[in-house]
């Protein structure tokens, strides 16, 4: 008869929480890497002075 640890609910929940934070960032990190978006963002807003001036 095989005998084996239960893992506690909590323990559990906390270890998932922990491994999608992890990969949350992670692709947080390569979205900011990419930084397609954000080099747009830069771009419209410096239009945006030049019409202005």
């Amino acid at each position: 008869m095989k005998t084996y640890n239960k893992i506690a609910t909590s323990k559990l929940v906390a270890r998932f929480d922990e491994e999608l934070l992890n990969i949350l960032r992670n692709d947080l990190k390569a979205f900011k890497a990419n930084d397609q978006f954000s080099t747009n963002n830069k771009q419209a807003s410096v239009q945006r002075n030049l019409k202005a001036a």
